[in-house]
């Protein structure tokens, strides 16, 4: 039995829903992958399908075997671009995950930079607001903005994310100016679902966590800096989305003397074994576009 060829099949048929479809996708005959799947189980010495005439759908034994099954396929075509191409040429498919807000503001251009350097290399950009499992979701690098990470994955860390207290001018002009974090207690405070109603801020190495309301909260930071340019209250924002904004003047940043808890920004993936060149050209292309002091925070 080719088992290369049988774990490919058995892939196909459960990405694809069925031996039908998995056979015109693979452009074999049905009694073809049927074979397959049958010399695939009584090699592993279990069935791995349940099979009905409506749906397929995986048994126990085929949930342990599928995302080994994907990596063996990985690897072996890893193989073939490690002799077929060179070192500094990678190629193929790259799934990277992303909050919409940093996607939208900075990683975006970054990919686009990445794929003129590397143009053998396709990225696929999964804009999501919530932590996905990697290797059920097939996801070779996560972008996270997070204090703390599951220690079972593998972080580099990228950069640091900052914040900003802020408000548009119209606001300030008709609501008064906080001088101090208690006084954030009368105003209308725009908040991200994800970060809760209680905002740190460290004045030197004293922490201040400062319970804050308002008529708007949002899952995604960019949703909050278009109410925050609005006039509708005070925002606590990263800098990475907000510091053209503040430059340019369209919003003032508050409480200087007080900074919000800061992040990093890692690139998670799961595994050092077997590391693509494509995982491994991005994560350093991105570390060198960066850096500790990214751009976005300079002259704010």
């Amino acid at each position: 039995m080719d088992r290369i060829t049988a774990m490919q099949v058995f892939v196909s048929v459960v990405d694809s829903g069925s031996q039908s479809a998995a056979a015109e996708q693979l452009d074999l005959s049905r009694p073809v992958v049927s074979r397959y799947l049958a010399e695939l189980e009584e090699w592993a010495g279990a069935r791995l399908l349940h099979r009905t005439t409506r749906k397929l759908s995986l048994t126990a034994a085929g949930a342990e075997m599928l995302p080994r099954c994907r990596q063996m396929l990985e690897l072996t075509t890893d193989m073939k671009n490690a002799v077929a191409i060179p070192e500094d040429a990678p190629q193929g498919l790259l799934r990277i995950t992303v909050s919409t807000s940093f996607g939208q503001a900075q990683l975006a251009a970054a990919v686009a930079d990445y794929v003129k350097k590397y143009p053998g290399v396709t990225v696929d950009m999964l804009l999501l607001d919530r932590v996905v499992n990697l290797v059920e979701e097939r996801i070779d690098l996560a972008i996270r903005v997070s204090k703390e990470l599951d220690p079972n994955l593998i972080a580099r860390r990228l950069t640091v994310c900052r914040s900003v207290v802020c408000a548009a001018p119209a606001y300030l002009r008709e609501h008064g100016r906080p001088t101090q974090p208690e006084q954030l207690a009368l105003h209308n405070c725009l908040t991200h679902a994800y970060y809760g109603s209680v905002w740190l801020l460290e004045r030197g190495d004293e922490p201040v966590n400062v319970a804050v309301k308002g008529n708007i909260s949002a899952n995604d930071a960019t949703s909050l800096v278009q109410a925050t340019l609005a006039g509708a209250g005070v925002a606590l924002l990263p800098t990475f989305l907000v510091a053209p904004l503040i430059r340019s003047g369209q919003l003032q940043a508050l409480l200087p003397e007080y900074h919000p808890q800061e992040f990093g920004v890692f690139g998670v993936y799961a595994s050092r074994k077997h590391m693509p060149a494509t995982l491994r050209t991005m994560l350093d292309f991105l570390a060198e576009r960066y850096t500790e002091e990214p751009d976005w925070d300079q002259a704010i």
